[in-house]
């Protein structure tokens, strides 16, 4: 979690302009940001969610991210700076955002995306938040153990959650936009398996008995597949369970733990300030 200073971009309402009287001081804002392969969102908040897609991953002239990474940030910054545009209401600068990043993500990963948000939204504090964790709590399931997969355009993560925490995680480059070019459901069933059976092996049985007898919470585009929720429930023998709302969980959540920032400053400055946010998730809402 980190705290930065950084220079109003062109599409957000800057102190130069307020200072002129061109607007009045607008407060800051709760910003949430999720960059998949396919497509990006943005949730604000009183301003609701914005999304566009973001060119096709498999195609090298086409592509913004891949796999879960930015591989073109200048022109992701442009499609980011569009898409704030869409507001009806400005967003101000100064606000707090809270980004998903994918698990394992490294630390170039988190560099390219900071260097996005800072370019078109100039925040006063970013956070970033693992997209599983925010997707638990966007769907409201973050209290306890909780077994999630996140089966992404190009990219599935399998984690164990401990009261929104993430306790072990892995991931595949694999995905729902991989069907059309030869993968079978069956294939991303077997992926997930194979990678709940490395967190099972690394993993207390103390520790992961609560979240097996829960079950599994399948959010991302996944979710949305007509077969891969019975494949999965065969291949782990587990009950499945798809989020209400699965490609906007990550989002959701991300925007809960921006308002809880927002409202509680304080906790910006603590390693552990997003803890509460997954235990309080189903009551503090916008």
């Amino acid at each position: 979690m980190e705290v930065i200073g950084v220079t109003v971009s062109a599409n957000v309402l800057s102190s130069d302009q307020r200072a002129a009287g061109m607007c009045r001081p607008a407060p800051p804002t709760a910003v949430a940001i999720d960059l998949g392969s396919s497509s990006i969102g943005v949730w604000a908040a009183h301003r609701g969610t914005i999304s566009a897609p973001c060119g096709d991953a498999f195609l090298s002239a086409g592509s913004l991210i891949r796999r879960g990474r930015i591989i073109d940030a200048d022109r992701c910054e442009i499609l980011l700076s569009q898409v704030i545009s869409r507001f009806s209401e400005p967003v101000p600068a100064g606000g707090v955002v809270a980004a998903c990043r994918p698990v394992l993500a490294g630390d170039h990963d988190r560099a390219v995306v900071r260097r996005v948000v800072e370019a078109v939204l100039a925040p006063s504090h970013l956070v970033f938040i693992d997209t599983v964790r925010a997707a638990a709590i966007g769907s409201g399931a973050a209290a306890g153990s909780l077994l999630i997969a996140d089966v992404g355009a190009q990219l599935t993560e399998v984690a164990l959650l401990d009261h929104g925490r993430v306790v072990a995680a892995r991931r595949a480059d694999i995905g729902t936009r991989d069907l059309a070019y030869g993968a079978t459901v069956d294939l991303v069933s077997d992926v997930v398996a194979y990678h709940l059976e490395a967190l099972r092996a690394g993993t207390a049985r103390t520790r992961l008995a609560p979240a097996l007898t829960r079950g599994l919470l399948l959010v991302g585009d996944g979710a949305t597949h007509p077969g891969l929720s019975p494949a999965l429930a065969a291949a782990l023998r587990l009950p499945v369970h798809r989020a209400a709302s699965p490609r906007t969980a990550a989002l959701n959540g991300a925007g809960l733990a921006a308002m809880s920032l927002l409202r509680h400053p304080a906790r910006i400055r603590h390693p552990a300030a997003l803890k509460d946010t997954a235990r309080r998730s189903t009551a503090d809402t916008t």
